[in-house]
């Protein structure tokens, strides 16, 4: 089974000096979705796409599968 890790998301948005509350504004997800990511649960590719948008990144940049 494969786990899905936003951990380069968190890494990124650091480096950028972001915090999480700062990165759901800037990409215009909503407070739910900024859970889910901080939970590691699936979200839309809408949402990665938003995201990726506002950090000129590509989606491998944001989220990882992890085989357990």
């Amino acid at each position: 089974m494969m786990k899905l890790s936003y951990n380069k998301l968190w890494k990124k948005a650091i480096d950028r000096g972001l915090n999480k509350s700062e990165l759901r504004e800037i990409s215009g997800i909503g407070t739910n979705t900024l859970a889910k990511l901080s939970k590691n649960q699936p979200v839309s590719m809408e949402v990665l796409m938003k995201i990726c948008e506002k950090l000129d990144c590509d989606i491998s940049d944001v989220c990882e599968f992890i085989k357990e």
